[in-house]
């Protein structure tokens, strides 16, 4: 059974290694990457974002934040599932929280930056009801070349 937790500095270093391992994987770290995964407390968590664990058995197998923008916008970012869980339904389960997290909250809107390469990303983005929308000329992540958002209510 998964079970859900909230950010704790225990876990910190989850979220940095795993989105460090991802990020590695796929693209590049970025300046940005580094500052906000280096300084969560800060950068996610202080003005008012979240971010979220989900552990199986003691083992911390993916995690996602949600990043403020204002206070009805957030942005869903840093998700990312260990290599040896890959593949079982995991990020299914974090955007299913995710969407219903944020209805919970009552929010607007949600959005993601992403990469077209990803392609398994954006079938599940687009399964849970994420529409691209157009990119600003100075997003936040040079690898980023797609915008998505999901209408939350």
């Amino acid at each position: 059974m998964i079970v859900v937790r909230d950010y704790h500095p225990n876990l910190k270093q989850y979220f940095v290694d795993m989105n460090l391992e991802w990020l590695n994987h796929f693209f590049w770290v970025e300046e940005h990457d580094k500052q906000v995964l280096n300084n969560c407390e800060v950068t996610i968590l202080e003005p008012g974002g979240h971010i979220f664990f989900f552990e199986e058995n003691g083992d911390i197998l993916g995690t996602y934040a949600f990043l403020k923008m204002d206070n009805k916008r957030f942005e869903f970012t840093k998700m990312a599932v260990q290599p040896h869980a890959r593949g079982r339904g995991i990020g299914n389960f974090m955007m299913q929280h995710a969407c219903a997290f944020a209805k919970s909250k009552e929010w607007e809107e949600i959005v993601i930056y992403s990469n077209t390469i990803l392609e398994n990303a954006i079938y599940l983005y687009k399964k849970y009801g994420f529409q691209e929308i157009k990119m600003e000329k100075d997003g936040p992540y040079e690898r980023g070349d797609i915008k998505l958002k999901y209408q939350v209510r």
